[in-house]
């Protein structure tokens, strides 16, 4: 069946040395030759597969500019499809001039995604591959990199398809046995299939637990500075984003709203989130700035508590301090103003709490080198304890990972109530189906566009 052929610049939209505009789909050779000519103006005819030509961009005999034409002839592409790419000088008026010279002649733009999706959908990739295609790109850390690459060569991918197989051979042999019961014997057989479930099982909780440490490795640690008005929590942030992020002054409840910064400490991805002043306060506004904090502060992985060790603990710490036992937070404690005389100490919060205390001077910047350490210390090395295993980090596998496993425990627990064997055949297809969404065996095309939606133009 034609497609009709997609054209988009695949560089970023900045000045560089060199821009890219990728054509793909049937008429992607004759769109070339009809934009470019080699150096000694001979008309491009014949196309050899990875072959790059020198020549010149011309619209109707005006040369435009001095190019590189590669060539990739389907299904050896990306995109499985005939596809050309023209390397031309990085300014964003040559790129967008070239690229709707391609339009005019018989391209139309590219979607967002749509080369990765075309790619999905001609079998160059599965679904978890092209997502990985994004991630990659996303990627803010060396861990979530490598964690994407990973899954962009293949390793979900590979783990999802064994264990569909692993599922289909019961499948295979359950309905064998019920249609040729002289040649296939089921006696003891809910036995062996109970000792399989249980591999299988362990594989896809793993799997499904590794999604928080996921979500980490790619989102960042979702971090919360809380803290009465004026303690430091604004400087704090200032610090660690390396500018002056928030407003610092010392007027109480400066902050109202949050503020957001990705911070990158020591390879570790933080999502830092700085919050209004926890105090009481008939300003309406600040009212909505302080609940709105510790609604945060409850969906956060690390509460950062900043305390002003130059005074006593008021009933707004004390406040805080409640807030995070309830809650049940995982919590770092900063002692700040270490520049001024210490009235509260870190012995008195660390027994209290039983959470680590650090001193600092936001001021001075003292006890930042400590804090860091800290972070570095507990996600890069001890909460995510990152080797060579796979972590999820998109919530669609999430949810198909744990539709997956609820079906299989329901065969478990039908082997238990010794339920009829085709009982077992129905929770099986069904984690079948689950697993399949994963890798895009069995998605329906709205959640395909809704995926490939969100991909940057061009890719």
């Amino acid at each position: 069946m034609k497609t009709d052929t997609i054209a988009a610049i695949a560089t970023g939209m900045t000045p560089s040395g060199i821009g890219i505009i990728r054509i793909s789909g049937e008429d992607a050779f004759s769109i070339a030759s009809s934009v470019f000519h080699k150096k000694n103006k001979e008309p491009l005819s014949d196309y050899e597969d990875h072959r790059a030509y020198f020549g010149y961009v011309h619209d109707n005999g005006t040369v435009i500019d001095e190019v590189i034409l590669l060539i990739f002839k389907g299904p050896n592409s990306f995109t499985g499809e005939d596809t050309a790419e023209i390397q031309c000088h990085g300014g964003i008026l040559m790129m967008r001039k070239i690229l709707d010279l391609c339009i005019r002649n018989g391209a139309r733009t590219a979607g967002p995604g749509e080369f990765t999706k075309r790619a999905f959908l001609n079998g160059k990739m599965d679904l978890s591959e092209a997502e990985a295609v994004m991630d990659v790109i996303s990627s803010q850390n060396d861990l979530a990199l490598k964690n994407s690459v990973k899954q962009l060569g293949g390793s979900l991918y590979k783990t999802i398809t064994d264990v569909r197989n692993k599922i289909l051979f019961e499948l295979a042999y359950i309905e064998s046995a019920l249609d040729d019961p002289e040649n296939y014997d089921l006696e003891g057989y809910p036995e062996k299939l109970s000792v399989k479930l249980l591999d299988i099982l362990r594989i896809l909780e793993k799997l499904a637990d590794s999604f928080d440490d996921g979500r980490i490795l790619s989102e960042g640690v979702r971090t919360v500075i809380l803290g009465k008005p004026n303690v430091g929590k604004s400087s704090l942030l200032n610090i660690l984003a390396g500018s002056d992020r928030a407003i610092v002054t010392e007027i109480p409840g400066t902050t109202r709203d949050t503020i957001e910064e990705m911070i990158n400490v020591g390879g570790v991805l933080l999502h830092v989130i700085d919050t209004a002043g926890i105090r009481q306060s008939d300003d309406v506004v600040e009212q909505i700035g302080v609940r709105k904090a510790l609604d945060i502060a409850k969906e956060a992985d690390l509460v950062v508590l900043v305390i002003d060790s130059s005074s006593v603990l008021s009933p707004e710490d004390e406040e805080i301090l409640r807030f995070i036992k309830v809650n049940d937070k995982k919590c770092l404690i900063l002692l700040n103003k270490s520049d001024l005389p210490t009235v509260t100490g870190v012995d008195e919060i660390a027994c209290l709490t039983g959470s680590r205390v650090i001193t600092i001077s936001a001021k001075d910047e003292t006890g930042i080198d400590e804090l860091k350490s800290f972070i570095t210390g507990e996600y890069s090395k001890g909460f995510l304890k990152y080797n060579d295993e796979i972590f999820i980090s998109n919530a669609r596998h999430k949810e198909a990972l744990s539709s997956a496993i609820e079906s299989l425990l329901c065969v478990a627990k039908s082997i238990t109530e010794k339920m009829p064997e085709d009982f077992y055949s129905i929770d099986l297809t069904s984690a079948y189906d689950h697993l399949g969404r994963i890798i895009g065996v069995s998605v329906d095309d709205d959640v395909i566009n809704e995926i490939f939606d969100k991909f940057c133009m061009g890719k």
